[in-house]
């Protein structure tokens, strides 16, 4: 197998995370939980062009922590898209509400 490098360019790379601290109230299993957050990682994918996971308290039946990542070479661009996605989630997911988000260019 041959890899390629490619030299170093003079474009600076940035990366955005966007964490959402999510509530689903009402779920009673982990299997609801993965049932109801599917759906919406998908969304935010398919829609956005982000990559999105689940992070974080996956051990918990009425809470998740999805992260939302987007890279670019123009900070304000990622810092507008995930602001999008952000408030999106919160006006247009009926599955949960959203505790806390947090956004950082890396």
């Amino acid at each position: 197998m041959l890899l390629h490098v490619a030299a170093s360019t003079a474009t600076t790379k940035m990366v955005g995370i966007l964490t959402i601290h999510l509530h689903l109230p009402g779920c009673a299993s982990l299997k609801e939980k993965r049932g109801r957050l599917k759906p919406l990682l998908h969304r935010l994918h398919r829609e956005f062009n982000v990559s999105v996971a689940e992070m974080d308290r996956q051990d918990m039946w009425q809470e998740a922590v999805i992260a939302c990542a987007l890279v670019n070479s123009d900070g304000a661009q990622i810092q507008r898209s995930l602001q999008t996605v952000a408030k999106w989630v919160e006006g247009n997911w009926p599955d949960g509400m959203v505790e806390d988000t947090k956004l950082e260019i890396i």
